[in-house]
């Protein structure tokens, strides 16, 4: 197999922690969002926008409930993504980690340094905010590539957060255009 990665049926499941975040409610659910967004920021394959759909529940308007989720969920991502850093910074120093991964099959290393690279040449942090703002993309390797070519915990931090709190609003966005796409269609009908 060489440095293939593992099949999938012995890698392990997340569903019930995506059930989790789906029924989260309460100041605890909050929590359930921190941790979630922490942990997808630098382990977990899977999209953070999941969130999203967690009936938080606290007696506050609906737009207070999407803003605090988006708050936990971009503060939670950024805290991953630090830790996903120091990780990073330590696999420069350490060759093993960075040789396997340039050994498998899947030159994950390669490309994403590359494609990195040169978002962080074109934009810096801010290619980083923006990178991580595409809705479904996994970011745990843009995450770690970049972690490896840069330096400063905050702007990091920072580009983390607003990235990760500018995706849960386009996914927003196009979950509201397609709502009223299928009601004007609808209408029309």
């Amino acid at each position: 197999m060489g440095g293939a990665l593992p099949p999938a049926s012995i890698l392990p499941e997340f569903g019930w922690l995506e059930s989790l975040v789906e029924s989260a409610t309460g100041w605890v659910g909050l929590g359930i969002i921190f941790v979630y967004s922490f942990l997808i920021a630098f382990a977990l394959p899977g999209v953070s926008e999941i969130v999203l759909l967690a009936p938080i529940e606290l007696g506050l308007g609906r737009y207070a409930h999407l803003f605090l989720i988006i708050l936990f969920s971009g503060v939670g991502k950024a805290a991953g993504s630090v830790f996903a850093f120091h990780i990073g910074q330590e696999a420069k120093e350490s060759g093993p980690i960075v040789r396997w991964l340039r050994n498998s099959r899947f030159d994950i290393i390669e490309w994403s340094e590359s494609q990195t690279a040169e978002i962080a040449r074109k934009y810096g942090y801010a290619g980083l905010a923006l990178a991580l703002c595409v809705p479904f993309f996994p970011d745990t390797v843009s995450i770690y590539a970049f972690a490896v070519l840069e330096r400063d915990y905050r702007k990091f931090a920072l580009a983390t957060f607003v990235g990760s709190v500018g995706r849960l609003l386009v996914t927003l966005g196009l979950w509201s255009a397609g709502n009223n796409a299928i009601a004007l269609l609808e209408w029309l009908l």
